[in-house]
């Protein structure tokens, strides 16, 4: 093997060694540490109500010890579909220190979506929030789960903002009916009074979390995620931002059933002795809003996100000095967009520049981050600390050398356990070497360069094949978006009998922007400057907006299936 994990982050950060120590314990046992360490530090933050992490540990006990009176015990499955809220906190650390196995969900998920993950998941309870009542309940009856618990974001707001809720959102509530079929948070927590903790350690090797990938097509897979893989990604998180100070405020609107929500914007941050501004719905106004009320430190999103920031109105006079940290990820970040953040970020005072990162939920979710005194023009930036790095031939374990596109795999701490019941995907995903290491093959291409910094080049399976020409969107889109009229763009195949797949691209234009064939034509030739005959866009489509992914990402997928049922259409005419 080459050495692939060279010295990038020792030789551009100084501070960050090769090697870390980890944390061999369960994800609450970090957490108590941490909060025996800073007991009045405020852990979290839920629109202006502070809970110290004495608080927190007190309310995580509490919440354990009601789901043991329920009778759940040691390697029982809880479903979590919570927004980003101190329950759906207390509730992920409680079901660790019971020894069960928290399994995160998306709370708007579909009818039948949540009735796949209450199968697959055998749980025993399922929490949601009362808002969401009807929508479980027919996956909860259906799936004989025995508990079903309620949560009201109410319930956790100072007397104030309690008020505002009532009005603006509680009202509009549907009242949930007191038959026995759920148990409210209220009443849930009552349970706990009068009885002790049962704890239960766990191998830090064991699973612990389940999340659930994919979401635009296909069936959900369960990726088993061990104690282990959090903790591992905690001291790889502070390690790479040296920065970080104790008490350094983390904007949380990442959601909590994705890798990047739960392992880097909460449990990171609470093992490293920081603040999660919880936020459990947003738009981008909103979000500005908090950032400069609250001065936060770091903040993390896709990049959909970060071009929405720019157009936001209330960000236009917006002192960003206080951030230490911005980070990219989920979706490849164009050229452009980080040029053009990278000088919002410098018009309002911040000193730093975004950090785009790499990883998937099948290493909880970064594996791969820019420094931050080295960046390199298209590149993801280099492997965490323990982190291994190697570019192989697609469907291979063939290394390929430096420089030469080939398939992404990596090995490190956070590497997943497994898919759960699906051995035949795990020995797909999942390949040891002669040496005993585990080797996660991401479906993703990209290049390393010499000095170990990785460059992203697009997904395997959304490679467009025309004319017998490969065709990475990726790139497409970058160039599309330099075009003044572009905000953004998303580039699929569409079936041609001639060329077997030619290249579609959908726009969104700027504000301001009107379509037109002018327009479309000035489009098509300024891509002539950058892009071969063969990947020119054969057709362009003008949208007012882009389908999105429960996480924010672009959903090219159902873009696809849009023209695929579009054709079928036309054959039956």
């Amino acid at each position: 093997m080459k050495e692939l994990y060279k010295t990038p982050w020792e030789s551009s950060m100084g501070e960050v060694p090769m090697h870390l120590d980890y944390f061999q314990g369960m994800m609450i046992e970090l957490l108590e540490q941490t909060a025996e360490k800073y007991p009045n530090i405020v852990a979290l933050n839920f629109m202006h109500s502070k809970i110290t992490y004495k608080e927190l540990i007190e309310n995580i006990h509490k919440t354990a010890i009601a789901m043991q009176q329920l009778g759940l015990k040691e390697g029982d499955h809880v479903v979590i579909g919570m927004p980003n809220c101190p329950q759906g906190i207390y509730a992920f650390y409680a079901v660790n220190l019971i020894g069960g196995v928290a399994h995160m969900i998306h709370p708007l998920s579909a009818e039948k979506e949540i009735l796949f993950y209450v199968n697959d998941s055998k749980c025993k309870l399922v929490l949601t929030i009362n808002a969401f009542y009807r929508k479980f309940l027919p996956a909860i009856k259906e799936g004989n789960v025995a508990h079903f618990l309620l949560a009201n974001l109410m319930d956790v707001l100072n007397p104030v903002m309690k008020v505002g809720y009532e009005i603006t959102t509680g009202r509009k509530i549907p009242k949930v009916p007191k038959d026995g079929s759920n148990i409210m948070w209220k009443n849930f927590i009552r349970l706990a009074n009068g009885h002790e903790l049962i704890r239960v350690h766990k191998d830090k090797d064991e699973t612990a979390v389940v999340l659930y990938s994919g979401g635009t097509t296909g069936t959900p897979k369960g990726i088993a995620l061990t104690n282990y893989n959090f903790n591992a990604l905690c001291a790889q998180i502070i390690a790479t931002n040296p920065m970080f100070r104790v008490g350094d405020t983390m904007l949380a609107a990442m959601p909590l059933f994705h890798g990047f929500g739960l392992g880097v914007c909460i449990h990171s941050i609470l093992g490293g002795g920081g603040q999660c501004i919880l936020v459990p719905r947003f738009t981008a106004d909103s979000y500005s809003k908090l950032v400069i009320k609250y001065k936060c430190n770091f903040i993390a999103g896709v990049p959909t996100l970060y071009e929405a920031l720019t157009r936001t109105s209330c960000m236009r006079k917006a002192d960003l000095s206080c951030l230490k940290g911005v980070f990219s990820g989920g979706d490849s970040l164009s050229i452009e967009l980080k040029k053009k953040f990278d000088k919002f970020l410098k018009e309002h005072n911040a000193s730093i520049q975004i950090r785009e990162g790499y990883g998937t939920t099948e290493c909880v979710t970064a594996s791969c981050l820019t420094p931050v005194t080295k960046a390199k023009e298209g590149s993801i930036g280099v492997p965490f600390p323990d982190t291994y790095y190697r570019i192989v031939k697609p469907g291979t374990d063939d290394e390929l050398p430096y420089g030469e596109e080939g398939e992404i795999v990596l090995a490190g701490p956070t590497v997943m356990k497994e898919y759960t019941h699906n051995p035949e995907e795990t020995a797909d995903t999942l390949h040891t070497d002669k040496n005993g290491t585990v080797w996660l093959h991401t479906g993703d291409l990209g290049y390393m360069d010499e000095e170990g910094f990785i460059y992203f080049r697009g997904r395997i399976k959304r490679l467009i094949v025309t004319s017998g020409y490969n065709v990475y969107p990726a790139q497409i889109e970058n160039i599309i978006e330099k075009h003044e009229a572009v905000q953004m763009s998303c580039v699929i195949g569409v079936p041609d009998a001639y060329r077997m797949h030619k290249v579609k691209a959908y726009i969104v234009l700027k504000p301001g922007k009107i379509p037109s064939d002018i327009l479309k034509a000035s489009i098509l030739n300024h891509c002539k400057k950058y892009i071969a005959k063969y990947a020119m866009p054969r057709e362009i489509e003008f949208r007012e907006d882009l389908p999105k992914t429960l996480v924010g990402k672009v959903a090219y997928r159902q873009l696809e299936e849009e023209v695929l049922e579009e054709l079928k259409n036309k054959k039956q005419v």
